[in-house]
């Protein structure tokens, strides 16, 4: 059988694997030495599609064989690989729900579980369906995320009763409530041989036997890193059966005690995808978003590239390690933004399929848009949005599918920004968009995108002109973006 025969079979095996299910461990570093690997690193080529028929599969197969081969692709599907159980993980909650960032880089300054429980009427009735707090632990750092003690409720945004009162407020309000779980490493308690901080206390007495072995600077005994390397503190081995069933009791605990509808999960590119599957297994949380950083691709002399394919293919497989039993941050589409309002380039909204260009037009379900947090923003500023078009940007992720969120500056710092929001949230709630809405993108070029949400409402952003077809009248214009709804 001739080369290119077997390559293409190959691939379409492997595609086949990764749509019934998450791999395991194991299989994730058996993958990882193929020669295809290290080319995820780069984007991938615009053959890369989601396919729908074995017609069209089997033509864009024949154009693989045609073209060097690529990195391979992984076949998304628009609504989830398999029926859920009713009491199982619900990575998405109900599908319509809107997320408040219940926090910035210096609300532990502020009495913060206090705080929010005062605003929690305010946050129910502006609209949102779910707010995720900040890290809820024993802290080495004032923010939380150098967390010690996994037992000890204690922080610098209060104590564990005003934390437990402050889920219960919102959740009377029929808001959920996610903690942010930092899984991924722990600062320990004490030395241990050597001098080294790699004893720990606590109920989770653990040893240097839970670190990874691969992190000779905190004297790990545990096997190499699935991950990404956090070197300011010792990086946990999720693969160490103790490890393992400590962090899921713990998850179940905070489920019951705190009362944690579900989670967002800190630096998860950390540790490899399947961990998180079985967290989520054990805790069977009502919404979970993981923050799966990565770089997006750019040119040599530092334009973003058009095509992001690669990008949003790592979080794509990231989320398929995961069992698909949480969502992800679109980070794809926050950068894409910045190009688009940074460089007044509206055709970057729209990928060579004609699909929206980040993960929401691969995987809306999964997909938790964004434009700032508290790392991006606040007073760390490392990725601010630009700020003449946080408008366009709200009006971009709040009428589109996947799951918008919305950062607690933009409301409580910004009262015009305020307005425009709130105004969006109602359009989105009143015309049933949720997180697996259909987009028909009708325009986009230089200086004006517009797009038709579930044949209900169409959205225009950018300067240029555009208005739709009959049939829709003018619900709410602001700068630079204007809603049409169905008359």
């Amino acid at each position: 059988m001739e080369e290119d025969e077997i390559a293409r079979l190959r691939r379409k095996l492997d595609a086949i694997g990764r749509e019934l299910g998450a791999v395991t461990e194991a299989e994730y570093r058996s993958l990882a030495t193929k020669p295809p690997a290290p080319r995820l690193q780069q984007p991938l080529a615009s053959n890369v599609v989601t396919l729908t028929t074995p017609a069209k599969q089997q033509q864009k197969q024949q154009q693989v064989q045609r073209e060097q081969q690529q990195v391979q692709q992984n076949i998304v599907p628009l609504t989830p690989r398999r029926q859920e159980k009713k009491d199982g993980p619900k990575p998405e909650g109900t599908g319509r729900e809107i997320l408040l960032q219940g926090f910035n880089w210096e609300s532990w300054k502020n009495n913060w579980y206090d705080t929010v429980t005062q605003q929690a009427q305010e946050i129910a009735d502006m609209g949102f369906t779910a707010v995720w707090l900040p890290p809820f632990t024993d802290s080495v750092s004032e923010q939380g995320y150098m967390p010690r003690d996994l037992y000890c409720l204690n922080s610098k945004y209060g104590s564990e009763e005003q934390l437990i009162r402050c889920v219960k407020s919102l959740q009377e309000r029929g808001i959920k409530v996610l903690g942010d779980a930092v899984l991924n490493h722990r600062c320990a308690h004490s030395q241990g041989q050597g001098g080294i901080w790699n004893q720990f206390g606590g109920k989770l007495a653990w040893d240097e036997k839970a670190i990874v072995g691969d992190q000779g600077e905190y004297g790990g005994r545990g096997n190499r890193s699935s991950g990404d390397c956090f070197g300011a503190a010792p990086n946990i081995d999720h693969s160490q059966s103790f490890v393992k069933r400590d962090l899921c009791e713990w998850l179940v605990w905070l489920r019951k005690h705190v009362g944690f509808d579900g989670w967002r999960l800190d630096f998860v590119k950390g540790f490899h995808g399947s961990h998180v599957k079985d967290y989520m297994e054990a805790s069977q949380p009502e919404f979970a978003v993981g923050e799966y950083w990565d770089s997006l691709a750019y040119e040599w002399d530092g334009t973003p590239c058009h095509n992001q394919d690669g990008h949003r293919q790592r979080i794509v497989n990231w989320i398929n390690a995961a069992g698909g039993l949480a969502t992800a941050f679109d980070i794809t589409t926050k950068g894409i933004l910045h190009a688009v309002f940074e460089r007044c380039e509206y055709w970057r909204l729209r990928d060579a399929a004609g699909k929206p260009a980040g993960l929401l037009g691969w995987w809306p379900s999964r997909s938790v848009t964004f434009l700032e947090n508290h790392d991006t923003g606040s007073t760390q500023g490392h990725w601010r949005f630009p700020g003449h078009a946080l408008e366009q940007g709200y009006a971009y992720i709040l009428t589109h599918p996947g799951t918008p969120t919305v950062f607690y500056d933009h409301i409580y710092g910004n009262s015009q920004l305020r307005h425009v929001v709130e105004r969006l949230m109602d359009m989105r709630k009143n015309n049933g968009i949720h997180c697996r809405s259909t987009v028909k993108i009708l325009k986009a070029e230089r200086d004006v995108y517009a797009a038709e949400i579930d044949d209900k409402l169409v959205v225009k952003i950018g300067p240029g002109d555009f208005a739709p077809a009959g049939g829709y009248s003018i619900a709410d214009c602001g700068h630079c973006w204007a809603v049409w709804t169905k008359q």
